[in-house]
């Protein structure tokens, strides 16, 4: 039987292989419209992509995406949708106190 060492401990960076999940707003081009980026992401990437919301006309594509996946695919995953050019930012929420 393999076993496996452990050795996180406090301070530590998170293990490799823990999921994270990042919600971005995604604008396509219009040249890009028509193509299947996420599709196309989650073949080229081990990310999980979860549509969240969209809105597509002839002239803009605006998508709330979901990535899930380590943090070092999930950058990677960015960096593809940015080379393509299409303008990726983080979804923030805003939390207003009474």
């Amino acid at each position: 039987m393999k076993t496996v060492k452990n050795e996180s401990s406090k301070g530590s960076p998170r293990p490799a292989h823990v999921l994270q999940k990042s919600r971005l707003w995604l604008m396509y081009p219009p040249r890009l419209i028509t193509t299947p980026v996420v599709w196309q992401l989650g073949q080229k990437h081990k990310v999980i992509t979860n549509v969240r919301q969209a809105s597509v006309t002839d002239e803009i594509g605006i998508v709330c995406l979901e990535l899930e996946g380590r943090r070092a695919d999930i950058k990677a995953a960015i960096r593809w949708m940015t080379n393509l050019g299409i303008s990726v930012e983080p979804v923030e929420i805003n939390i207003i106190e009474s």
